[in-house]
């Protein structure tokens, strides 16, 4: 046989070949609409139970036999969706001391103060992402983004620059509020996370990197996600995961679903190094809608308290069920302890919505306030047992909780009350302990850092929150704040002066 004659005869089987598979291909398509044991879905996303089964007629109009037309379209969410994502820059003034040998002797700080030392200032900058939620300019970002914050600056897909104040922060979601003097903003429109279902696609929309409105994509990976960056036992971790490539600069940014509703904002990756290497988490849209209108209207987050510790249902304990969120300890007075709930029982259901895991309850509970009657649904000794629970505020009262004063609040430090675990590992009998330092009247002053416990504020007993407040309202010139730290037996005094 000739070169020329093998030439055409293996040519004429490539068509064949090819040929026969696009047959199959258009077979198999063609297939999908013959068979009668299908089912037809209704415009609610429900099936009918009928005699005679059928492809739904919108499915040809839709699919045109298109192979192409089957994959998900992201156009129409990322051109609707990048104009309300902002570039947030915040600049802050921190500082550290160079302390004196002598300072660390309670009675010399005592008599001199902090004179002896020397605090070195200096100024840093981070930036990151925010999503615009309002044509007047409220912007919702992440709190680690805007945190220790001096000043604000967001700019706008168009390369428009505003100066932006900060409305209100919640550490325990990570959530912060902001707000530009603008008209006719781009503002996102708001889905309900509560309908968002793992394989999802969605998309991820930010400024990573500062690569200003990068899209990303992937699809949702798991709900009500505890990754144990919350270093309070307050932090409410409830994420949203997603395989969508999430890097440094895109926190704050958007999650948003294929048709460009926001179900998400981006707060952390998993990373050993520091960038996407493959899981991405998002606070929930709705806890999202729940801090912000709080930071709206009091400026802090009113969150309902159940009283409990919980954990996820103990493997090696054979309760009968599973799911749910294990109550460990009740808090005595509280509201749960109020309500008749016992260690050992588990909360399965809350107004009807079935509980997971104890991520998922602490999202559910987070969505309410002190003063709200929540229906819950326990699970002991094998039956389900229903329980009106009326919460109460992290003081463990019923009303709403104040916002603090400008003075208080000009120490830039955060505080929470110590429970029974932080005073036995302490070893003190009462105190309030600082959370977070920020720049303010502390920071400039003292070294007080993260941790540390005040007992007495001018020889004054300091047992709660609310005392520390009142001392520090009725302190006038220096103020000498006693107490001490985790890992140490050493009772320290920190001085500082107010300026007025």
């Amino acid at each position: 046989m000739s070169a020329t004659n093998r030439k055409v005869i293996n040519l004429a089987i490539t068509i064949t070949t090819s040929l026969a598979t696009c047959l199959i291909v258009l077979g198999i398509a063609f297939q999908l609409g013959s068979p009668k044991n299908t089912l037809e879905e209704n415009g609610d996303n429900t099936t009918s139970n009928t005699s005679s089964f059928d492809v739904h007629p919108d499915f040809y109009q839709k699919a045109n036999f298109m192979l192409l037309d089957s994959l998900p379209n992201f156009v129409g969410a990322a051109q609707n969706t990048t104009e309300c994502v902002v570039h947030i820059r915040s600049k802050s003034t921190a500082s550290y001391q160079q302390s004196h040998p002598f300072m660390d002797d309670p009675m010399f700080r005592y008599f001199f103060g902090d004179e002896f030392s020397n605090p070195q200032e200096y100024e840093s900058e981070a930036t990151g992402s925010g999503v615009i939620l309002s044509e007047s300019g409220y912007i919702v970002t992440n709190h680690h983004v805007i945190e220790g914050a001096t000043s604000l600056t967001v700019t706008t897909w168009d390369n428009v620059e505003y100066e932006a104040t900060l409305i209100g922060s919640d550490p325990d979601t990570d959530l912060a509020l902001l707000k530009v003097e603008g008209d006719n903003l781009p503002a996102i429109r708001v889905g309900n996370s509560d309908s968002v279902q793992v394989g999802e696609w969605v998309l991820a929309v930010g400024n990573p990197f500062n690569l200003s409105s990068t899209v990303t994509a992937g699809i949702v990976s798991a709900k009500s996600r505890n990754i144990n960056i919350g270093s309070a036992q307050t932090s409410v971790e409830s994420f949203i995961q997603t395989d969508a490539a999430v890097n440094p600069g895109n926190s704050g940014g958007a999650l948003v679903n294929v048709d460009g509703y926001l179900v998400g904002i981006n707060t952390a990756i998993a990373s050993p190094t520091g960038s996407y290497t493959g899981y991405s988490f998002a606070v929930p849209s709705n806890l999202m809608l729940k801090v912000v209108n709080d930071l709206m209207e009091f400026g802090i987050v009113q969150r309902g308290f159940l009283g409990v510790s919980i954990q996820d249902v103990p493997k090696d304990l054979d309760l009968g069920v599973t799911l749910g969120a294990y109550v460990a300890e009740t808090v005595e007075g509280g509201a749960a302890d109020k309500a008749g709930v016992l260690p050992g029982d588990v909360i399965i259901a809350v107004e009807g919505r079935p509980i997971r895991s104890s991520a998922s309850l602490q999202e559910r509970i987070a969505s309410f306030r002190p003063g709200d009657e929540v229906n819950i649904t326990l699970w002991r000794d094998g039956a389900s047992i229903e329980k009106t629970i009326t919460l109460r505020n992290k003081d463990n009262e019923m009303g709403l909780v104040a916002k603090s004063s400008e003075k208080v609040e000009s120490l830039g430090i955060s505080i929470a009350a110590l429970d029974e675990d932080d005073l036995k590992e302490y070893n003190v009998k009462y105190g309030i302990k600082v959370t977070q330092v920020h720049p303010g009247v502390v920071s400039k002053s003292t070294d007080i850092r993260q941790g540390f416990v005040v007992t007495m504020l001018n020889d004054q007993p300091i047992k709660s929150v609310e005392d520390f407040n009142d001392a520090m309202e009725n302190a006038e010139g220096r103020v000498i704040l006693e107490g001490k730290y985790q890992d140490s037996e050493r009772t320290y005094l920190k001085a500082f002066t107010f300026e007025q």
